[in-house]
């Protein structure tokens, strides 16, 4: 009697253990679903790694990002901008910085102070060598001593007792290297010729542009020796800011040092750029012309307005530019010009 339990309590031992591991097994078959609800989530960290730009908590990454940022700056905001104004207006930094050929040819005429009623022509050109990565030009201009003193040159007032026809030409060969859009570099070599004279002459420039937010600074130093003139440098700084797309402010310090004066030549501009379509632009000019010995003071100061027009494609301008002078020579009163001027630019723009 008492073995029958026994037997009895053994089978539903055996039953209970059969009946136990299925209910472990049903556990076990859920478990899978409950990865498969958050594999989403998996997916989604996956994804963020891939996120551009990626983040990194190193700090050389975050150096390189600030370094970039002011590229980012100038390449988007400044550059294209600046340069189409330079090289609508025919300025002197197109000129330099520009690894394209340029051919340009001016015809002016001055009447009133400073003028002599007379065309004077100007003209330059820089080819670019084949096979050398845009590294090698030939250059030919006239009078290459007398335009060192500002990268700005195309933009000056009339300057007195301008003569109608170049005294020397040049004719060289340049280096130019160009970094990022901040730094330019160019040295040239070449020969003046002026009569049946001919002197050897070198020039070096080198130039490099900061963003700082809303402004950029560019600073250029050019370092020369002429047989006329001698040895000398020019140090420029230009201040920029873009307040629309037609509206360009920049300011203007440059100071020139020859060896053989021993003082320096002054010189503030403060320029408003104004375009007014593809075809038409102003340009508001406010400077001072001095020098630095005996003592500091200002020769002259004028205000300029030039009022330029693309009248042929891309490569013929015509300009007229009325302007008041208040030279010290005259006790500062006002002496009235007006310039005329019609200019050929060639170049790699389209």
């Amino acid at each position: 009697m008492l073995a029958i339990p026994e037997v009895t309590r053994a089978a539903v031992s055996e039953v209970a253990d059969t009946v136990q591991p299925q209910k472990e097994i049903k556990p076990a078959a859920q478990a899978p679903a409950q990865p498969e609800k958050t594999a989403p989530a998996k997916s989604k960290k996956k994804k963020k790694p891939q996120a551009p730009p990626p983040p990194s908590p190193e700090p050389l990454a975050e150096i390189i990002g600030v370094a970039d940022a002011p590229r980012d700056y100038i390449a988007d905001k400044f550059v294209g901008f600046v340069n189409s104004v330079d090289r609508f207006f025919g300025d002197d930094r197109n000129y330099q910085e520009s690894n394209d050929s340029v051919l340009q040819f001016d015809i002016t005429r001055v009447m009133g102070y400073g003028g002599e009623h007379r065309f004077v022509l100007s003209g330059r050109a820089k080819a670019r060598l084949p096979n050398t990565e845009r590294k090698l030009h030939i250059l030919i201009e006239s009078d290459p001593d007398k335009n060192v003193s500002s990268d700005a040159a195309r933009n000056q007032p009339v300057q007195p007792r301008a003569k109608s026809t170049p005294d020397s030409y040049g004719a060289g060969v340049r280096y130019e290297k160009t970094e990022e859009d901040r730094w330019h570099y160019s040295t040239d070599g070449g020969l003046k010729f002026q009569g049946l004279n001919t002197t050897p002459f070198v020039r070096t420039r080198v130039s490099y542009a900061l963003p700082l937010e809303e402004w950029q600074l560019k600073a250029a130093e050019t370092l020369f020796w002429f047989n006329t003139i001698g040895a000398g440098e020019t140090t420029q700084l230009d201040i920029e800011r873009i307040y629309s797309t037609t509206l360009m402010f920049r300011s203007t310090s440059n100071a020139t040092w020859l060896h053989d004066n021993q003082y320096f030549d002054l010189r503030q501009d403060l320029t408003f750029f104004h375009t007014l379509g593809d075809r038409r632009a102003l340009l508001y000019q406010a400077s001072a012309i001095g020098v630095s010995r005996p003592n500091a003071h200002v020769n002259d100061y004028v205000l300029l307005l030039i009022y330029r027009y693309r009248l042929h494609r891309k490569w013929m301008y015509v300009e007229l530019s009325p302007q008041v002078h208040f030279p010290k020579e005259r006790n500062f009163k006002s002496s009235g010009a007006i310039g005329l001027k019609l200019e050929v630019l060639f170049d790699g723009s389209k």
